[in-house]
């Protein structure tokens, strides 16, 4: 069968422009669309490809991750916020830590107070005792002395306000001559003259009128010069009673087995026998 050839004819371009055009003309919302379409297309993509890395990494442990909040105005004002507070807790852990210093430093000088307390009231407790055995050894001075002048209130005689012969010349004559000066002068504890007296101002008195310079109590005096022995006595040697050192009265030996001293209240100055109260010991300084 043949076909039959249509002969084409030219148109006009006047034809031509009364011809609706088959294409359509491009919306501006399209590109739009496509855009749209390509973002779900790669979120699709994206969970498709988490899924599968989820799938594959199902038996690997899981790391958590945390995501850092992102600085806000508020999360800012919570640092400066906790860094004040982390400030005043620095403040008041040193603050606390001066009070605890300060505290052990009271508390060490409290000791050393106390210490020291402690040990001047050991000092005040020794010295009251040592004041104690004074006061005793002072009344048991007291009582010998008592018991020398009754041992020979019964036994005094005319020698006893006589003066005694003295040697002719010497520091031993100028010694007598002064104790017989003071003969009849009264006793009066810790007297020194020139009307009363001690036994041991006395001697100190008479001795010193010949440039000896003997300590002033009887405990010293017997420690002074060389001990002589009682039966090798000579006129001017001093005597004592008590022990050495330790002496609760002393005379001058006058010869003839007597002796001049200042007694008692009751006699005062006199001249005495030594055999009524011997004497405990001599001593020599002449």
């Amino acid at each position: 069968m043949e076909e039959s050839l249509v002969p084409l004819v030219p148109m006009s371009h006047t034809a031509t422009a009364h011809i609706r055009s088959h294409r359509k003309p491009r919306r501006a919302g399209n590109s739009s669309l496509a855009m749209r379409a390509g973002v779900a297309g790669g979120v699709l993509s994206t969970l498709a490809v988490a899924g599968a890395s989820s799938a594959a990494n199902a038996a690997e442990p899981v790391t958590q991750t945390i995501e850092l909040p992102t600085l806000t105005a508020d999360l800012a004002t919570q640092i400066a916020e906790s860094a004040d507070a982390t400030q005043l807790a620095a403040a008041n852990y040193e603050l606390q830590a001066e009070r605890d210093a300060a505290a052990a430093k009271a508390a060490q000088e409290a000791r050393k107070d106390l210490a020291e307390a402690k040990e001047k009231a050991e000092a005040k407790k020794k010295a009251e005792a040592a004041r104690k055995a004074a006061a005793e050894a002072a009344v048991s001075r007291s009582a010998e002395r008592a018991t020398l002048a009754a041992s020979t209130s019964t036994s005094v005689s005319s020698s006893e306000t006589t003066q005694v012969a003295a040697p002719a010349s010497g520091s031993v004559a100028t010694v007598i001559a002064f104790l017989n000066a003071q003969l009849g002068d009264a006793y009066v504890m810790g007297a020194t003259g020139p009307n009363a007296w001690d036994c041991s101002s006395l001697v100190q008195a008479a001795f010193k009128q010949v440039g000896v310079d003997l300590p002033r109590v009887s405990q010293d005096q017997s420690m002074q010069g060389t001990e002589v022995s009682l039966s090798n006595l000579q006129v001017g040697d001093i005597l004592y009673w008590g022990a050495k050192g330790s002496a609760y009265h002393v005379g001058v030996y006058v010869g003839n087995g007597q002796y001049l001293d200042a007694a008692n209240p009751s006699k005062g100055v006199v001249v005495q026998d030594l055999s009524g109260y011997p004497a405990s010991g001599a001593v020599r300084v002449l």
